[in-house]
């Protein structure tokens, strides 16, 4: 398997890990390993709509070869009302926001503007299933298009865009200290991912604000040295455990790969729900994309 099924079994175990304490506050739990049930009430293993809603972009981008936003919409649409794209054939998760602009597509909306444009429509829906345009040609107006699908506040754009830049660097086997956090990328609301591993975990939110989800995330990547760290610190920050870990696993799953000393365990990858489905279609678009 290649770098694309590393970051994309990084995001999903990331999620999975967070899912049992998804809302909790920080410090009063703490993770060392995979577990179930706790706030969704689910099996370990089971991933939700961050890891949902990715594979859903993933099987679009792989079936058709290129970037089509109305069959990528489509996919959402099966995802949140049948439960295809899901661990055990059912939704137990989702953002308002994300819902939002799924139901502004089933009235008849176009695509590209069904995402939220207002100050508080800046979750991180958009960014925790923005990984796999990482993997395909593209332009920053596909990505900003991508975002805009749920979430079309410049905020998210912008936070999608530094994400991909980042993903993009490792893919191209630039090690995580020559991966640049370029001032011109990080504008406005991001300034401060230039200097992220200089903050203490006081200073990191770990909230559902796009903004504070990859800071959170990036903060965890270049504050540890191997995936299991990354994504446990990730998890135990607390309140939007699922969504930060799984945004720092995607990056810390193509830092380091699967297996060995550094990279996602092999131990939870066995525990993870449709685990063959999700390698089988990571191997089609490693394929159609040529990717290694």
């Amino acid at each position: 398997m290649g770098k694309l099924y590393d970051g994309i079994m990084g995001v999903v175990v990331g999620d999975a890990l967070g899912v049992p304490v998804e809302f909790e506050e920080r410090d009063t739990f703490e993770i060392t390993d995979m577990i179930g049930y706790g706030t969704h009430r689910q099996p370990a293993g089971t991933w939700s709509d961050d890891s949902s809603m990715t594979l859903a972009t993933l099987e679009s981008l792989t079936r058709l070869g290129c970037i089509d936003l109305e069959d990528i919409m489509q996919n959402f649409y099966h995802w949140i009302h049948y439960g295809k794209f899901t661990p055990h054939g059912h939704v137990f998760d989702y953002g308002i926001t994300t819902h939002q602009a799924i139901s502004r597509y089933v009235k008849g909306e176009v695509p590209q503007n069904c995402g939220g444009k207002d100050i508080m429509d800046n979750g991180n829906g958009a960014l925790m299933r923005i990984l796999p345009i990482a993997f395909v040609p593209h332009k920053q107006s596909d990505i900003d298009a991508l975002s805009a699908l749920t979430h079309g506040h410049d905020i998210s754009k912008r936070g999608c865009r530094l994400y991909v830049d980042i993903a993009e660097q490792i893919i191209q086997s630039k090690s995580l200290e020559h991966v640049v956090l370029k001032a011109d990328m990080c504008e406005k609301e991001y300034q401060r991912v230039i200097n992220i591993k200089n903050l203490n975990r006081d200073d990191i939110k770990s909230s559902g604000y796009v903004v504070d989800t990859l800071e959170a995330a990036i903060w965890c990547l270049y504050t540890t040295d191997n995936y299991r760290d990354c994504v446990l610190k990730a998890v135990n920050l607390g309140n939007d455990t699922d969504t930060v870990a799984a945004v720092a696993g995607g990056l810390a799953g193509l830092l380091y790969g699967c297996g060995g000393e550094k990279g996602i365990p092999m131990s939870w990858i066995e525990k993870i729900a449709q685990k063959e489905w999700i390698k089988e279609l990571c191997q089609k678009a490693e394929k159609k994309f040529c990717i290694r």
